[in-house]
């Protein structure tokens, strides 16, 4: 009974989720994007639902799915024999139960050092350290492919491997959903405009350094097919709340959006993150000011917490 009034209840958010308007969750959110008098305000979660399942895995991509998130955030990772998989570290000795002590045939724990077939045969292990039964780290195109036309998603550390993810996206249909961060700008605008159909990129800049957000935004003004969607705002120690308001409200003037990581104080600042907002009698106390401020992209560890809130304010379906 339990099993059926959850998979009612995913099909009815399914149905509502997306008006007549748009054939999938991604077109809507697009919209919603491209939208300049939107007050949507966009969910991304940080490795997906880390706290219930396995990061970066794709149980933990579903569960983000189901409750209504915009963006999954992963984390792409090569291996020895030119694989992309799904990895926020360098090694894998603390998301599997790799041991290269007790198994000869694993040279290190560095995914760098393995081949796809040995990282598939790891299992992976949820955030309290306990193994699971079957789990094993996703390939790139397994994830992608699990997200398509459901989610938006954030490639991190994807840049330095531009092409073979756009060579992934393509195959699946699904390269206007995916998006770059970070990166020079210079090689930045190499892979951009010689791409034909364009992937979202957002630059990560500190308030401080308003001549990096320049940059960006004469290079959207001189390639406006490649412009920057969003400008990812990583708050510095020495600035003040000004200095974050008048970069927001610079990136938005240009047209684009300013996203915010509520993942720890050091990358937001003044007590705006998850663990404030969840420590407070109302987690409004901590997101609203970030909302006053202009920013419309939020990551979070505690998307339940943030969609609750915002759908709440109005500011999410």
């Amino acid at each position: 009974m339990r099993k059926f009034i959850a998979i009612f209840f995913a099909a009815l958010f399914a149905l509502v989720s997306c008006s007549p308007k748009y054939g999938t969750r991604v077109e809507k959110l697009i919209a919603e994007l491209n939208d300049p008098d939107s007050k949507y305000v966009f969910v991304a979660c940080h490795r997906g639902d880390w706290r219930n399942y396995p990061e970066n895995s794709i149980p933990a991509m579903e569960s983000v799915i189901r409750m209504g998130a915009d963006i999954m955030e992963l984390d792409v990772k090569m291996t020895r024999d030119s694989q992309l998989v799904v990895c926020h570290d360098r090694t894998l000795t603390r998301t599997t139960n790799i041991h290269p002590d007790r198994d000869p045939s694993y040279p290190s724990a560095n995914i760098s050092d393995l081949t796809l077939e040995q990282i598939k045969a790891l299992k992976l292990r949820r955030s309290q350290g306990a193994t699971t039964d079957s789990l094993r780290v996703p390939t790139l195109e397994e994830a992608l492919a699990h997200c398509k036309d459901r989610i938006l998603v954030n490639l991190d550390g994807g840049i330095r491997y531009y092409d073979m993810i756009m060579e992934i996206g393509e195959r699946l249909g699904m390269t206007g959903q995916l998006f770059f961060k970070g990166g020079r700008l210079d090689y930045v605008a190499q892979c951009l405009t010689k791409s034909p159909v364009k992937p979202l990129y957002m630059p990560i800049v500190s308030p401080m350094h308003n001549n990096d957000i320049d940059k960006f935004i004469a290079f959207g003004k001189e390639n406006p097919d490649s412009k920057p969607f969003a400008y990812e705002l990583c708050y510095g120690r020495d600035n003040s709340p000004e200095d974050y308001k008048e970069a927001a409200q610079k990136v938005i003037a240009a047209g684009s959006r300013a996203w915010v990581n509520t993942l720890w104080p050091s990358l937001s600042g003044l007590g705006w993150d998850d663990d404030a907002a969840f420590a407070a009698d109302d987690p409004g106390d901590v997101y609203g000011p970030i909302l006053a401020s202009g920013v419309s992209m939020i990551q979070t560890d505690r998307p339940e917490l943030l969609l609750t809130y915002l759908r709440r304010i109005g500011r999410h379906d």
